[in-house]
């Protein structure tokens, strides 16, 4: 896989995950960590959403495009 795609995939995930994947996710039971599953959900979002954004600027700095 080359550094493009997984910078593409880097970007689509928090869009799937906040936007598309809101009407399969949208229900009140299993609890976990105590948590509705819809608010475990949108909290798993905010972890993973910086996360992938700080791959995305490792993968650009690899590359010399920041000193």
């Amino acid at each position: 896989m080359s550094k493009k795609n997984l910078r593409i995939i880097l970007i689509v995930i928090p869009f799937i995950l906040m936007l598309g994947a809101i009407p399969f996710v949208n229900r009140i039971h299993p609890f976990i960590i105590g948590l509705p599953f819809f608010h475990f959900w949108l909290l798993l979002g905010m972890i993973l959403t910086p996360l992938c954004t700080y791959m995305i600027y490792q993968l650009d700095k690899s590359e010399g495009k920041f000193k």
